[in-house]
């Protein structure tokens, strides 16, 4: 249903809003709604434009916002095609979950079972259901970012026919990886990643110390009220994937105390701090960030805290301290509030042992869908390694693999995926 249409500078929008099951094996029992925002180069906003459906990272991240122009990919999309920004189930405005929403079910285990019908096998049925009532079937392109990538996989597991080209930037998943496998892989590169930091920071190393002593010592509140604990401040982490990852956690900590003597945190820290630990615009990246790699492999048990005691330079006693990355932990639904309404349910999901498989290795085989993907050889959220893995059981793909770019390569310069384009263009281009 076309819900409102209009032009911003730049940008002819359509806003699209669609029914669809809860549940896609039981298609007449509890449905939501899934949103989608169409847009365009405002004068061409008449043509039958190819139609690229944007793959969003996450988990459980909403679609951009075309605010001054969007990212950099998007201005190279406008060019030529009319461009889908999916907000995916449970997500921005399709039916969102938050806090609310886990209040209403009676347990863990009930909160688990709704949380299980928000996996890429269900956000992919709501793309074929979106194109085939909303686009009239064409066969689309698509581009996957991150988590996008992994979407991808399984959208050429699960509907090929709806495809015309797939172009993923930093998200190749491995085929059969498990949580463990990911996260054996995944604290290497992030230790790498603090090293690099140091190097490029050096009096960073004892700032950091003394900031960690600083919360070991004292109950430091950030300003919602939660304690802010050496753990948590360790995940500010996450954002050294990032092209201005290194820069941003250095400003940060640089104007850390609030007076010469640094016996006081200032203000802007603690609200940093809490803003970049909080998850309150985005709870579900944290909730089904391990389950993503559930798929009849067993249970994911918490792996990344598991794993993570493999790696002792990572503990909240060592100095230099370790910033941790992508990682969710247990600890997290205790301590941070937006979390906590979600605690029993990520646990009953931490335990479920019978997620059903994403992809599918014989189909993936037989692709004869153009795929091009940007693998970034250091990578610390998308092990390189396993990437490359799978592009050699998946046909018709081509890879690019570079250290140019970050984890957001795509968008930071057009350029990646203008290059993406132009490979599958010089291998005949997207099917028709």
């Amino acid at each position: 249903m076309l819900v409102s249409e209009y032009t911003i500078p730049g940008v002819h929008v359509r806003d699209h809003l669609i029914k669809v099951p809860l549940d896609w094996k039981k298609p007449d029992d509890a449905s939501i709604k899934v949103f989608a925002r169409e847009v365009c180069d405002p004068t061409r906003k008449q043509e039958k434009l190819p139609v690229l459906l944007f793959l969003q990272g996450g988990p459980g991240g909403k679609s951009p916002r075309p605010v001054g122009g969007g990212p950099s990919w998007l201005g190279e999309a406008l060019k030529n095609y009319r461009v889908v920004l999916l907000d995916q189930r449970g997500t921005g405005r399709s039916t969102r979950i938050e806090s609310a929403t886990m209040a209403a079910f009676p347990n863990g285990k009930a909160g688990a079972d709704y949380l299980s019908h928000f996996r890429a096998d269900s956000i992919i049925a709501d793309c074929e259901h979106l194109r085939k009532t909303v686009f009239d079937g064409v066969r689309w392109e698509t581009l996957g970012q991150s988590y996008g990538g992994f979407l991808t996989l399984t959208y050429l597991s699960q509907a090929p026919e709806g495809l015309a080209a797939c172009y993923v930037t930093g998200g190749l998943a491995g085929l059969s990886a498990t949580a463990d496998d990911v996260y054996r892989r995944t604290y290497p590169r992030v230790a790498a990643k603090n090293r690099e930091y140091y190097q490029r920071y050096p009096a960073d190393r004892d700032r950091i110390a003394r900031i960690a002593e600083r919360i070991a010592a004292d109950d430091v509140r950030l300003p919602d009220g939660d304690r802010l604990t050496v753990r948590r401040l360790q995940t500010i982490g996450i954002d050294f994937g990032m092209a201005p990852g290194y820069e941003n956690v250095h400003w940060l900590v640089d104007e850390a105390f609030s007076d010469p003597e640094e016996t006081q945190f200032s203000d802007a820290f603690l609200a940093s701090v809490m803003s970049l630990t909080s998850y309150d615009g985005n709870p579900m990246f944290a909730v089904l960030q391990e389950s993503i790699y559930g798929q009849g492999n067993g249970a994911t048990g918490w792996a990344a805290e598991r794993i993570r005691s493999e790696f002792s330079e990572f503990g909240e006693e060592s100095r230099p301290l370790y910033l941790t990355g992508e990682m969710m932990y247990p600890w997290m639904f205790e301590e941070i509030r937006s979390l906590r309404p979600f605690r029993d349910a990520v646990e009953a999901l931490a335990r479920y042992d019978g997620f059903e498989p994403l992809y599918d290795r014989a189909r993936l085989a037989s692709s004869e869908i153009p795929l091009a993907a940007a693998v970034y050889f250091d990578d610390m959220y998308v092990d390189a390694e396993l990437s490359l893995a799978t592009a050699r059981h998946v046909g018709h793909v081509q890879t690019w693999v570079t250290n140019e770019f970050e984890h957001d390569g795509v968008r930071q310069s057009s350029a990646v995926f203008a290059r993406l384009r132009q490979l599958v263009r010089e291998r005949g281009g997207p099917l028709g």
